[in-house]
């Protein structure tokens, strides 16, 4: 059995997203995403706050780079995956599979 993953999460777009080339010449755009919402917690309200860097490839990134500004409010689907920095500190990225404009 394949283990899941498989992340969602809807926020506001930012900054302007960034565009690099892969030394195979997959586009990427890679932008920040912000969540707030309000959530249950053993029956109690919790405010949630998340950012995360959002990462999208191949034809999807090539589809929505004209159309990212920043403001604007997105549901993502998507993998997670841990990346290093070059100070080799860890951290969460969302590899988005799906962008819904809401």
């Amino acid at each position: 059995m394949e283990l899941s993953n498989k992340f969602e999460l809807g926020g506001v777009l930012l900054q302007p997203p960034k565009v690099t080339q892969s030394p195979a010449g997959i586009r990427h755009v890679r932008f920040m995403l912000e969540h707030r919402s309000q959530q249950f917690e053993a029956g109690l309200p919790r405010n949630a706050y998340v950012r995360i860097q959002v990462v999208i490839s191949g034809e999807l990134a090539q589809q929505w780079e004209p159309d990212l500004t920043v403001g604007m409010q997105l549901q993502v689907s998507g993998f997670l995956q841990r990346v290093e920095d070059r100070n080799g500190n860890p951290r969460l990225v969302l590899h988005a599979q799906q962008l819904v404009k809401i």
